[in-house]
């Protein structure tokens, strides 16, 4: 079995310490913990079958979608040995009109 790298983009980290912040901030911080791990788990789940993700061409050559426990999206493409996470959106947020090209 092939294994890609996972890297998240600088923009994915930051919308994945958003998220954590915005848990925290309603909840506790140990739940927004164990949320965003569990979202970095299964980015990092990724490596092994990177391609179970919703291929999604109208946002971008390339690009396909990971639903996570129904609150966010994980945006991704597949390249020859990494998976590139683009973005974690969480809440209903709009992504498919933040990555529409103008």
């Amino acid at each position: 079995m092939t294994s890609h790298r996972v890297v998240l983009s600088p923009e994915a980290e930051a919308h994945l310490e958003s998220i954590y912040r915005y848990i925290a901030a309603d909840s506790s911080p140990d739940v927004a913990r164990d949320y965003t791990e569990a979202i970095a788990r299964k980015c990092a789940g990724l490596a092994t079958f990177p391609r179970r993700g919703t291929p999604r061409r109208d946002l971008g050559e390339g690009l396909r979608t990971l639903a996570f426990r129904r609150r966010a999206t994980i945006v991704y493409s597949v390249e020859p040995g990494e998976v590139m996470i683009l973005g974690i959106f969480y809440a209903g947020l709009d992504y498919e009109s933040l990555l529409q090209k103008p």
